[in-house]
């Protein structure tokens, strides 16, 4: 069994909306915790495929409201405060080429207040939006595509 170390995957070609092209590794794959806090400090893609996306996500504003129709989105915090709108109806949606869906706001939905070591779990299909963040919010993300 080989161990891979990744060297912060942007050597990969993966850049900030990695279009995930290639089958999972087959073999095991490790990103060392020097690479994790580089990640974060920039906010990044790690590794993407056609059956997963991994992100060292960073926000330090309220974002876009996304809709994601094939992908699961699974948010681990693991620095700082945020609110997440989720559910409810895209205001001025827009569809992009990929199919992703984003808008200015959401009509309706369920505000969720995110701190440091909650994990949530937005469904494919499932309007989210942050609408609040505290200085730097960080968070492990992983995106399963179905």
């Amino acid at each position: 069994m080989k161990i891979f170390f990744i060297p912060v995957l942007l050597a990969l070609g993966f850049a900030s909306h990695a279009t995930a092209v290639d089958a999972p590794p087959a073999e095991v794959v490790q990103i060392d915790h020097g690479q994790m806090t580089t990640a974060f400090a920039k906010g990044m893609p790690l590794l993407a495929n056609t059956s997963y996306k991994l992100r060292a996500g960073r926000r330090v504003g309220p974002g876009t409201v996304e809709v994601h129709p094939r992908d699961t989105d699974i948010f681990y915090v693991t620095e700082g405060e945020a609110t997440i709108v989720t559910g409810g109806t895209p205001v001025n949606p827009k569809t992009a080429a990929s199919g992703e869906v984003s808008a200015e706001k959401i009509s309706g939905g369920v505000p969720r207040r995110l701190t440091k070591g909650d994990v949530l779990v937005v469904p494919a299909g499932v309007p989210h939006w942050f609408t609040e963040v505290d200085g730097a919010f960080l968070y492990f993300l992983v995106k399963v595509t179905k």
